[in-house]
């Protein structure tokens, strides 16, 4: 599975920017679907994700509230909504497929494919 994610930019706290991130495989719709984030300096961290069917999702409490995650089957798309932007989510978010499982997962262990990061930078 190829992953692409894109949508990343410069925005002012307080914005709100979408992260797509699209899937080679014909098979996207049995994947369990996350997004990471990694700040300068730091490791990389989960952010949220989303099962198979949709019918679960897990956010990170830094997130919570403010990010949200959704996928479209037709597109082969998964998105992350993030709105209220503050600076400290500024980082390189990557999206990763799990092919196995059913609960959305948290852990990069859990993951089995990753796509290059997109940049989001929050400016106070």
């Amino acid at each position: 599975v190829q992953l692409q994610a894109y949508g990343g930019g410069l925005v002012q706290a307080g914005g709100s920017l979408r992260l797509s991130c699209a899937a080679s495989s014909r098979t996207f719709s049995s994947y369990q679907m996350a997004w990471f984030r990694q700040a300068p300096g730091k490791e990389r961290e989960f952010v949220a994700s989303i099962n198979w069917v949709g019918a679960d999702t897990a956010y990170a409490d830094a997130v919570k509230d403010r990010f949200t995650i959704s996928r479209d089957g037709a597109k082969n798309t998964v998105y992350l909504q993030m709105n209220s932007l503050k600076p400290e989510d500024t980082a390189v978010y990557y999206c990763a497929a799990r092919g196995s499982g059913y609960y959305a997962p948290r852990r990069e262990s859990d993951m089995d494919y990753w796509g290059k990061g997109t940049l989001v930078t929050v400016s106070s």
